[in-house]
């Protein structure tokens, strides 16, 4: 009987989604579903006491139905105990509908994220593209609790992107299609119809502008960044002159997952809800079993409580050789943290013990990514960036704050790609 129950939940929940993506001509084929079966237990494995909350993560499991139910309830406990004092916007938001997707009540933190937003503004009048997305992330946030009171939000936002004459970046565009394509559905009754005109007249430039990147053989942009364009195509209500050939897309994902492409868990995260049929606008259709409302009780641990872990030195340098730019330099510091540590925590130490570690980050798709070292910035005009090596190797696109290593050198180079 327990399964039937589970069956008609999840047919409830298939029917109250919001994804206008056409199942029969861009699902997953049978035979290939093994291959997403597979990837998503690969993300699900990735969440351990040890490893800091990663809300994007319970997003995804929440949304596809997860394997791991201990595992989930491990994430969703953290991230209600996590101290939001020192997260960005972006990563609140995710926050919240990493909770609303688990049934849970985000208390204060929509509130929070509310002022956030009341607050915020674009550093320059041409900021980069990449500074939107976490804004981007928190207008979704905010439509799906309540789209009247954020209806003055979204609309300076709005207006605030169609100023901004950036280059384009493909996953901030998703996520702002996303965001305002919430808002489009949302308009209260009685607001003024100039307001669905601002949210069409963005959605209908970001969606031209996603599917100019659309390549041949079906990727939109790169195979990373095509999970969030894939949410944005199924679901914007400004279709392009370019028309997507979803099953095409689809096709070339699962060949890449088969090739191995998609281990990290973050790039899972971002791919397995569109593998699923879902988007992030389904978060608040998310069906829970009843009684699961209440508070989550940690998994039982039928491993030996872990030790704790041991403190390893990271020789961290930073270097910046590149002509044109007017500051040169090339400083090592030793710090010591524990071992499994994240980036960011390398980082928040080296800048503690010198103002010359000095560091900045920006919200993406991926989570914190160094922009900034020692007031030197990435700069999409001049095609230039901060490139973190382990020896040789590139650690993942700089990202700062989810995934852990143990490596004893690391290198910040300031180059171009």
């Amino acid at each position: 009987m327990a399964w039937y129950i589970l069956y008609l939940l999840n047919l409830l929940w298939a029917v109250a989604g919001t994804s206008t993506q056409t199942q029969g001509s861009c699902s997953v084929p049978p035979a290939q579903q093994p291959l997403v079966n597979g990837i998503q237990v690969l993300m699900e494995n990735s969440v351990t006491s040890s490893a800091f909350p990663n809300p994007s993560i319970l997003i995804a499991m929440n949304l596809a139905g997860a394997y791991n139910v201990e595992a989930q309830k491990l994430l969703t406990y953290k991230l209600m105990a996590n101290d939001i004092a020192d997260l960005t916007i972006g990563q609140l938001a995710l926050t919240v509908m990493a909770l609303t997707s688990s049934c849970r009540d985000p208390g204060n933190k929509v509130s929070i994220l509310h002022r956030q937003m009341e607050n915020w503004a674009p550093s320059s009048p041409n900021a980069q593209s990449s500074t939107f997305y976490g804004p981007s992330l928190a207008v979704l946030a905010l439509c799906q609790k309540n789209p009247e009171t954020t209806l003055p939000i979204a609309v300076r936002f709005a207006k605030i992107l169609l100023a901004n004459s950036s280059p384009f970046n493909m996953d901030t565009g998703a996520m702002v299609t996303l965001a305002l394509t919430c808002m489009y559905n949302k308009i209260p009754v009685g607001s003024e119809e100039g307001y669905r005109s601002l949210f069409g007249q963005v959605l209908e430039d970001v969606a031209e502008n996603i599917s100019m990147r659309i390549k041949d053989n079906g990727i939109i942009g790169d195979i990373y960044s095509t999970g969030l364009a894939m949410q944005a195509l199924s679901v914007t209500p400004k279709h392009p002159p370019k028309k997507w050939n979803c099953k095409k897309t689809m096709d070339t994902i699962l060949k890449e997952i088969e090739l191995g492409k998609f281990h990290n868990p973050m790039s899972i995260a971002q791919i397995l809800p569109s593998l699923k049929g879902k988007t992030y606008l389904d978060v608040p259709h998310v069906s829970c079993i009843p009684g699961h409302e209440g508070q989550p009780t940690l998994p039982n641990q039928t491993n030996p409580a872990p030790t704790s872990a041991s403190n390893i030195t990271v020789i961290y340098t930073i270097n910046n050789q590149l002509r044109g730019v007017e500051l040169h330099f090339n400083e090592t510091i030793n710090v010591s943290v524990k071992a499994g540590s994240v980036l960011l925590v390398v980082l928040e130490e080296a800048q503690r013990r010198s103002s010359m570690f000095k560091f900045e980050t920006t919200m993406t798709s991926w989570g914190l990514v160094v922009s900034s070292i020692n007031n030197i910035a990435e700069n999409v005009h001049h095609r230039t960036y901060w490139q973190f090596l382990s020896g040789k190797t590139p650690l993942d696109e700089g990202v700062a704050d989810y995934i852990p290593f143990n490596h004893e050198h690391i290198t910040a180079n300031f180059t171009r790609y």
